[in-house]
């Protein structure tokens, strides 16, 4: 492949393996052409501050791939304001067979995504460009997600009070963080409660993560 990703393949497919994913190349040649895309549109459109194209590879592709494990049971998944994105497409991507709804509520960047949903033909994607408040269960496919993810939320407060309407009886959040919150997690509403907390391990990102996991108490 040509483009500012060439040079760094390789960094994806040696993070794909530590992560312990065996991936077709056409699924991995896809995740670069993702790259390619935002890469291209964020000289524009300023959808991230990342600009680096090896940063791209673990600060974005990997740091979304990560989460995979932890979703084995969703299969239908709103990514809740991933501006460029993240870590939803490159979700879908992977798992053709999870049903990702993007709900972005920045035009510029819905645009984007729905661009990259054509480019890369992700017929599991869709994008809502609406504030995730004012969006009703029924507007996602087969209604309320088993599975409502975020990594760009201040606060788990928040999420939760904007989201949690999104989510199907049985199905959880899934808030994607650096370092584990305990000031959050205490804040949390009432009827909420964080249920599990996966430390996530990142192929060349030298920094913590954490998902964790909010259900209904």
């Amino acid at each position: 492949m040509s483009g500012a990703l060439a040079a760094h393949a390789r960094r994806l497919a040696d993070g794909i393996a530590a992560l312990g994913f065996a991936l077709p190349q056409e699924t991995v040649d896809r995740l670069l052409a993702f790259g390619e895309l935002l890469l291209k549109w964020n000289k524009v459109y300023n959808l991230t501050a990342i600009r680096d194209p090896r940063e791209v590879i673990t600060h974005h592709l990997l740091d979304s791939l990560a989460v995979l494990p932890c979703l084995e049971r969703v299969e239908r998944l709103a990514d809740i304001g991933s501006g460029g994105g993240l870590p939803g497409i490159p979700l879908a991507i992977v798992r053709s067979g999870l049903i990702v709804s993007s709900i972005e509520a920045v035009n510029k960047k819905a645009s984007f995504q729905q661009q990259a949903r054509i480019e890369l033909q992700l017929g599991n994607f869709s994008v809502i460009n609406e504030r995730v408040e004012k969006v009703a269960p029924d507007r996602l496919p087969g209604g309320a997600a088993d599975g409502v993810i975020s990594r760009a939320f201040s606060s788990l407060a928040d999420f939760v009070q904007s989201s949690g309407h999104l989510v199907a009886a049985g199905g959880a959040l899934y808030a994607m963080k650096g370092v584990q919150p305990a000031d959050e997690i205490a804040a949390l509403p009432a009827g909420w409660a964080v249920t599990a907390v996966h430390a996530l391990q990142v192929p060349g990102l030298d920094a913590e993560r954490h998902l964790l996991v909010i259900e209904r108490a």
